[in-house]
């Protein structure tokens, strides 16, 4: 066989491509099983992680009740129980989620293992030393004394995407999975029999690895320009770029070069509004509180409903209609009755914004059409229903009335200063397009069948998410199909071993 006439640096029996989340579950899921376990990093270790460090690893899964949710979180006391309405979030309604999000493009298949497998992977995830606790403040506004939460979003790991990361990959360590930092994975190596290998570069130096299963879970494109502008538009190649920088595309590359089958929404990608002038790969860069003000482009114009649902519902879609106005950027407006509700982004130094205390001071401070916007407040103001009382928590139903774009929810007129405005543009946090895979994470070829040892899990995986997604899905589903590819890969190693083993 090709494999035996090849010197090999290492041997193993899964390599995993790829150390976030879906890669790091992979791997803990993969060693669970019994199996040898190498994963590339790409990045220096102090840089680890992928996107996932990027987000604030807020995640959605289905569950019936506050009793789910305090299996996760034991430590939370009768106090806080008593003050917070987690509500319920089922199975059904992550899945109509899926589907009303998607334009009902999603995959049916995937999407339903997606959300029937979310709480268990939760509780997987907990037995392997992930600690979450509930997202108070962003998911959640206090009123008359208990926290609500709203959107299908409670938890998120403690210390954030970082703490994630973190946790997984403390866990791997632990049960012996062994980490290669600056190593880039080059080719996958692959005879008759399936994929048996992979090429990689090593600090700098060429080797092989010999293996019975791989795992690409290394992310998506949007850190490559290149392909970035070949599938999303030439509009693209200079857009803000969000999340890790190490997201080039290999994985999914490597793939294609040896017949898989690409997948999903190529086209289109998870875009998000954040700060004009952040450098790009730097952390801090969305801004999300829209549905709390006004957005409006250069012209000084509003251009879509702040308020159409819930933030996280619309905002990896925003940041791709900010892009099409007139020099792709624009102002997020607040005034005093508002500004309590700006998420924790919105402060510190690397924010851009001008305050003042009249709209005609702050027009002057911004670089829009002054007389345009300071008509375009204007109009807003008197197009508020003031009937209806404004609700953080709910789609409140607190709308414009008569205006060509409207606002149908939260709509607060922008009339008490101080008041403030945000610079902001499009961002680009990942792509959607990637490998098809089954219900076992096995990659497609071109056949339409599985190619033998290998598995993708994450953003490397196409067709759950077109157009838009639900906020946290990303992260769900890379935990859900990362556990499922490891556990596959493994036991795809052990029937290699066994075929060798019968053989000899």
């Amino acid at each position: 066989m090709q494999e035996q006439q090849l010197n090999f640096d290492y041997e193993t029996d899964v390599v995993v491509i790829g150390a976030g989340n879906a890669a790091m579950c992979a791997a803990i899921s993969a060693r669970e099983q019994g199996a040898g376990v190498i994963v590339l990093e790409k990045s220096p270790e102090k840089e680890k992680g992928g996107n996932t460090t990027y987000t604030h690893g807020s995640i959605r899964f289905a569950y019936n009740g506050a009793d789910e949710i305090r299996e996760l979180v034991p430590d939370l006391d009768d106090a806080e129980m008593a003050m917070t309405d987690f509500g319920s979030y089922t199975e059904e309604q992550f899945y109509d989620d899926m589907c009303r999000m998607t334009d009902y493009k999603t995959d049916p298949v995937l999407a339903s293992i997606l959300t029937d497998e979310s709480f268990e992977t939760m509780k997987w995830m907990t037995r392997h030393n992930v600690k979450w606790i509930p997202i108070y403040g962003r998911q959640a506004f206090k009123v008359d004394g208990v926290f609500k939460f709203w959107g299908g979003m409670v938890l998120e790991s403690v210390g954030g995407g970082h703490g994630l990361v973190e946790a997984l990959h403390e866990e791997a360590s632990s049960q012996g999975v062994q980490i290669l930092y600056k190593t880039m994975a080059v080719s996958l190596l692959r005879n008759d029999d399936g994929v048996y290998g992979v090429v990689i570069r090593e600090n700098g130096k060429t080797k092989r690895i010999a293996a019975s299963s791989v795992i690409i879970a290394s992310g998506g494109f949007h850190a490559n320009t290149e392909m970035r502008s070949k599938y999303l538009g030439t509009q693209w190649d200079a857009v803000h770029v969000r999340g890790s920088r190490y997201n080039t595309g290999d994985g999914i590359r490597m793939a294609l070069d040896i017949g898989a089958l690409p997948e999903g929404n190529w086209t289109l990608s998870h875009a998000v509004m954040g700060d004009r002038y952040l450098p790009d790969f730097e952390e801090g860069f969305q801004r999300l509180s829209y549905p709390f003000g006004i957005l409006v482009n250069a012209n000084g114009e509003r251009f879509l409903d702040e308020g159409a649902d819930f933030r996280n519902y619309t905002y990896a879609k925003y940041g791709r209609e900010l892009l099409k106005q007139p020099d792709g950027y624009g102002y997020q407006v607040f005034d005093a009755q508002t500004s309590a509700q700006l998420r924790e982004e919105y402060k510190g130094r690397k924010v851009t914004k001008v305050k003042a205390d009249t709209l005609e001071e702050l027009a002057d401070k911004m670089d829009v059409d002054r007389e345009r916007f300071l008509a375009e407040v204007k109009r807003f103001n008197e197009s508020v229903d003031r009937t209806v009382p404004f609700n953080p928590n709910v789609k409140d139903g607190r709308r414009t009335i008569g205006l060509d774009v409207p606002k149908t929810n939260w709509a607060t007129p922008i009339e008490e200063g101080p008041f403030e405005a945000y610079a902001v543009t499009c961002g680009i946090t990942f792509t959607f397009g990637g490998l098809k895979i089954n219900e076992e994470a096995e990659v497609q070829d071109t056949m339409y069948e599985s190619i033998p040892g290998l598995y993708a899990a994450g953003e490397a995986a196409g067709g759950l998410f077109y157009s838009n997604y639900p906020g946290g899905a990303g992260l769900m589903a890379g935990s859900v199909f990362g556990k499922i590819a490891g556990a596959n890969a493994a036991e795809h190693a052990n029937q290699r071993a066994g075929a060798k083993a019968a053989i000899t």
